[in-house]
Order: C-alpha cells, then structure tokens, then sequence
C-alpha cells in the first residue's frame, strides 16, 4: 500500500462490514453510527458524546446516562438504524436525541423537527407525530419543557411551533460521591 492508498484509507474513516451496519476497528466489530443523520446534528451529538465521556472520567452523576443517550441518538446502541422505525425501541431512540440535543444546547431550545431529521433520515417528516408524542411523555416527567413563544405549554394542546428546553429533572450533574454506599446513581462509576 503507498502512502497516497494509506492517507486515501485514513479519510474514509475506519473499515465498514459490506452491509455498512458496522465498523471495524482493532478486528472488533461496533454499530456504526446512522448515516442518514445530517451532518450538523451528528456533530452536535458527537460532542455530547464526547462531553459525557469526559464526565464519566470526573465521575460526574448521570454521566453514563448521558453516553447511553448519546449513543443511542447516534445509533450506535438500541434499535438499529436500518431497522423499521417505529415501536418502543425506536421510541428510546427518540427520547435519547431529545434528550441529547437539549444537554448539547442547554443555553438555548430545540425544535421537534430537528430530532426527527436526527432519527428519521429523509423520512422525518412521517417521524413529528411520534416526536411529539415522545417529547410529551418527556415534559410529564420533567425532563424537558415545552414552550411557545417563550411559554411553557403543553405540547398535546399546542398548536403551531414549540420548542424544546432542557427540564428540571435533566439537569447537569455534579460530582459523584465518592462512597458508593451513599451513590444514588444506578451506574458504577468508571475504573
């Protein structure tokens, strides 16, 4: 292999199974992530990602929740990305770019139509009933609020536009207590 064939290599990114579902690295096999994600929210899940592993290192709470949501958003664990796209598998995957996209951009909101153009490839569109669906289940749980116009509604009764914000019960972790006696968090930490 010449070094050109070697750098042509490296920017095609690591070696894919034929089918395009995983890749190849080190002789293991991972999912890859889905390619229908436009390349802006893929980015901005991928810094989450990244984000929440560096919190998993900090031993921050929720930090490994944030990995799982970020990779489920991306498609790398959960439902796979080539399946069908619906069922309650594919709902998680719905509540995960939520919940993703709402950690990534905590100064500012969402819009429902960028989580369906994150998980439903050129298909989103079909994908806003099922958004909201899910993001109404969410904004019951705290975990994110639904307004309009700068108001909280409820996104069963709102008519038009909303946006998404990051709820109470989503909030940034802090340190993780260092006895795991008193540790509320489900997750072992990591190490």
């Amino acid at each position: 292999m010449t070094a050109e064939d070697r750098e042509k290599a490296a920017d095609a990114g690591p070696e894919r199974t034929p089918d395009g579902h995983h890749v190849i690295i080190d002789g293991r096999r991972w999912r890859a992530t889905d390619p229908s994600i436009p390349d802006g929210f893929r980015q901005e899940l991928v810094e989450e990602l990244m984000a929440a592993r560096r919190a998993v290192k900090a031993r921050e709470d929720d930090a490994r929740r944030r990995v799982q949501d970020a990779k489920t958003a991306l498609g790398e664990r959960g439902a796979p990305w080539w399946d069908d796209r619906s069922g309650e598998r594919f709902d998680e995957r719905i509540a995960a770019a939520v919940r993703s996209l709402t950690r990534k951009r905590s100064a500012s909101s969402i819009c429902p139509s960028d989580v369906a153009r994150t998980v439903g490839g050129e298909s989103w569109r079909s994908l806003m009933p099922d958004v909201r669906r899910v993001t109404a289940e969410l904004a019951d749980r705290g975990e994110v609020v639904v307004t309009q116009k700068g108001e909280p509604v409820r996104i069963r009764e709102a008519r038009g536009p909303v946006r998404i914000v990051r709820g109470p019960e989503l909030c940034r972790s802090g340190p993780m207590d260092p006895d795991p006696d008193q540790r509320t968090s489900k997750y072992p930490p990591n190490g």
